[in-house]
């Protein structure tokens, strides 16, 4: 275990019953085969820092909208991540993707709700190569930390900004989660054969398993 740490308990619980938001990052990212890599880089670095990550995808009701399921996990959790490199232009008509943008703004507007500021942080990824001041010109006023779009980078700034939080047990350093990411392929290659969409807690539980073989 790193830096004499114990494992944390918080990643053990699955979604529905990580109701504690201080220990609840919600996850807003591109769910496609393209972005995968860097999503499961993403869910990694969240368990590692010894959180809980969260996303509509936790529940699968078709009886409540897909908005509904994302507020209900955004406003349960105290952390959201957001990765905008897909606000670009895509396909024969050169659409770009606004479903990150929109979510984001949600996470911000946290700050003042009824009227009194929520307790929730945020961190914005986007690209060094991705112009943001000029599609989210708001954001020109935060420091965004710089992220090269590749799977170290992305562990080394989600980690780096989930460890100055209180919460934060850290249980692997950057470059072991980066090697810890064949097994956790692995284990969602397994359960893809058996599942098919594999439920978001069972993707959970094996992120959680992936850093616990590694931190003995």
């Amino acid at each position: 275990m790193a830096n004499g740490a114990s494992a944390p308990d918080a990643p053990g619980r699955t979604p529905a019953q990580a109701v504690d938001p201080r220990r609840s990052v919600f996850i807003n990212c591109p769910f496609d085969p393209e972005y995968e890599p860097l999503r499961d880089a993403l869910l990694l670095a969240v368990v590692s820092c010894g959180f809980t990550p969260r996303s509509a995808l936790e529940s699968g009701r078709v009886s409540v909208a897909r908005m509904e399921r994302i507020f209900q996990a955004l406003y349960s959790s105290g952390y959201s991540i957001h990765d905008l490199s897909r606000c670009r232009g895509e396909g024969s008509e050169v659409l770009a993707r606004f479903n990150m943008p929109l979510e984001l703004g949600i996470a911000m507007s946290r700050r003042y709700r009824d009227g009194q500021a929520a307790p929730h942080d945020w961190l914005v990824l986007v690209p060094t190569t991705a112009p943001y001041a000029r599609f989210v010109s708001d954001l020109a006023g935060f420091d965004l930390p710089p992220y090269d779009g590749t799977e170290r980078s992305l562990i080394q700034q989600v980690m780096a900004w989930l460890m100055i939080h209180p919460e934060a047990v850290l249980a692997l350093p950057p470059d072991e989660v980066l090697k810890r990411l064949g097994a956790f392929r692995e284990a969602k290659a397994k359960l893809k054969a058996q599942w098919g969409d594999t439920p978001w807690r069972l993707l959970v539980e094996a992120a959680v398993r992936a850093v616990a073989a590694d931190a003995q």
